[in-house]
Formats: C-alpha cells, sequence, structure tokens
C-alpha cells in the first residue's frame, strides 16, 4: 500500500498542470514515503491533451499516471476518476493543477501530522500567491446565516466558532475547511464516505467532504500554516454568469442536503429577490433569476451539457 496517491486535474493548461507535477517531484525527496502523481485529462481539447501527455512524458517518472475522460466531469468527478485508478494509499493528496510546492518533503510531513492526530480526516498547507502574499485558505461551512449575514459580521459576533479567515496563523488550527486547491485526506474514511459528491459540479465540494467528515465520521479539518503552496487561482474556470448560476444550483443542493428543506426555501426566496432587483441594474442576471425561480435544479448544471467524445472513458497513456 502507497503512503500517498497525489491526483491532479487538468482541463486546458497543460503547461500549468506540468508545472504543478513537476514542482512535487521536485519538492517530495523523502525516499521512506510511497507515492504516485495521477494525472486526470477532464476532456480538454485534443492539443492540450497531446501537449500534457508530450510534457509528462519527459519527466520519466515510474510513479506517475495520466488518463483521460471523455466528459468534462468538473471538480468531483475528475478528482473521482483519479481515485478510481490509482493504487491503495494511505492518504490522497488533491492537488490543483495551477499550484507550485515550496517546501521541502511537505507531503512527509502531512502525513506526519495526520498520524499524530488520528482524529483530523482533512488538513491542508497555507495557500500564497505567486508573489508569496498570504492568500485566503480556510473558509467556514455554508449555511443560511453565512449566506445573508454574510461572514464578516459572524466572525465578529461568534469568533470563536467563524474564525478570521483573513488572519495568518502560526500553529495547526482546527477549522470548518480548506480550499479545494489543496486538501490532505484521510483515504478510508475519503472511500467510507463515498468520496466527493458527484452532483456538485464545481463549487462547494470541499465544504460537503469536510462536514461530511465531521458528521460522520467526528473528523475535523486543520490548516497547517508552517507549510505553504503557491496558488494562482482560476486558471481553469473563467469567470461568466454560468459559473455564477452553477455557484448558486450547488451551493442551493448542499443547503438542502445538509439543512433541509426550510433552509433551502428561506434562501432561495432571498436570491430570488435579491437577483431580481440586481437584474434590473446589470441585465446579464435575469438569466440566475430565471434558474433561480426553477429552484436551481441539478439539471440546469453545466455537467448536464456535456457531449461525450468518440474514445473511451479513460485512455490510459505510458509516460
Amino acid at each position: 500500500m502507497l503512503d500517498v496517491s497525489v491526483i491532479v486535474v487538468n482541463f486546458n493548461t497543460s503547461s500549468f498542470t506540468y508545472d504543478a507535477v513537476k514542482s512535487i517531484f521536485e519538492f517530495q525527496n523523502d525516499n521512506t514515503l510511497q507515492y504516485e502523481i495521477v494525472v486526470v485529462d477532464n476532456n480538454s481539447k485534443i492539443e492540450d491533451f497531446k501537449n500534457l501527455a508530450s510534457q509528462l512524458k519527459t519527466l520519466n517518472k515510474t510513479n506517475l499516471k495520466l488518463i483521460r475522460s471523455k466528459i468534462n466531469g468538473g471538480f468531483s468527478k475528475g478528482n473521482m476518476m483519479g481515485v478510481q485508478v490509482c493504487s491503495p494509499c494511505k492518504y490522497y493528496a488533491f492537488i490543483n493543477n495551477d499550484t507550485l510546492q515550496t517546501h521541502q518533503d511537505f507531503l512527509s510531513k502531512l502525513k506526519a501530522f495526520m498520524l499524530q492526530h488520528p482524529d483530523v480526516g482533512i488538513c491542508s498547507p497555507q495557500m500564497i500567491d505567486e508573489n508569496r502574499n498570504f492568500r485566503v485558505t480556510i473558509d467556514h461551512f455554508s449555511s443560511l446565516q453565512r449566506e445573508i449575514v454574510k461572514r464578516a459580521v459572524l466572525e465578529k459576533l461568534f469568533p470563536k466558532t467563524y474564525l478570521n479567515r483573513k488572519k495568518r496563523y502560526d500553529k495547526p488550527t482546527q477549522v470548518h475547511y480548506v480550499q479545494g486547491s489543496f486538501m490532505f485526506v484521510d483515504a478510508k474514511g475519503f472511500n467510507d464516505l463515498g468520496g466527493f459528491d458527484e452532483n456538485m459540479f464545481l463549487y462547494y465540494e470541499e465544504s460537503d467532504l469536510s462536514l461530511r467528515f465531521l458528521k460522520q465520521h467526528k473528523k475535523s479539518t486543520y490548516l497547517i500554516p508552517d507549510i505553504e503552496y503557491i496558488h494562482y487561482k482560476g486558471k481553469s474556470t473563467k469567470k461568466s454568469i454560468s459559473i455564477k448560476i452553477e455557484q448558486k444550483i450547488s451551493l442551493l443542493y448542499y443547503i438542502r442536503k445538509h439543512y433541509g428543506w426550510l433552509h433551502y426555501h428561506i434562501l432561495i426566496k432571498w436570491f430570488i429577490l435579491r437577483y431580481f432587483f440586481s437584474s434590473m441594474i446589470k441585465p446579464k442576471y435575469w438569466k440566475l433569476f430565471y434558474i433561480l425561480l426553477l429552484g436551481a435544479p441539478l439539471n440546469k448544471s453545466l455537467r448536464q451539457t456535456q457531449k461525450i467524445e468518440d474514445f473511451s472513458e479513460i485512455i490510459n497513456e505510458t509516460i
């Protein structure tokens, strides 16, 4: 059994993916740690996929796999495809392709922390930007109060429950959840939970996972601030009204899943009212307003618009 299976998802950003994988190999040199890297191509354009395969071959690593999906399954499905083909392991490291590592033997250190804290299900290093500046890494569980009252107010009123997201912590700290750009996860707990919820295409997967770990396994999530990684952020996802719609569909699905019918209906009515007035100022929001009137159903998700390409579900590449 391997110690860690690292899963990296690529979508039309092969140069970032290559740099991300290369940096993992460069900064993880502890020979006592057995690990592999599984790169999942999420149905990128064929030119990007071929470029990625060509670049990864130059690394000449036996513990590197590349697979290709016939659809763009988003964050959750892309990572779950990696889970399905990786070797048996003790931990998964879900790492975005627009990241670079900065700390020597970071996987070994995260593994050591998890071994010392069996009550932890997920941990993450501190995120920084490309200029080595602090970047917010933690967040509060999505909820009715977070969406209506807002984070800043909750942090002032209930500082012990809602930690200051913009504070730089100097020791391992229990948090609600960490950003999905780097999640180091207990594999057995993850597998027992069924992994990421594939109904979520792009948003709230990490919040959902941390909340399920807490509810079902009584295992918490921690920030490990003395380890850092660079995150360029959003290189695979361009902001648009379609992406905003996707975010609201996932959020409302998450709220109904964890808090029930009443919270869902209060929140969707709040959004309908809010975006009715917003649409008068910014007409592009009429489309979002219409989706909210329909109840923000999952069948309006971008995942439902995917076309299946004419090749096998997964194409194994020799790296």
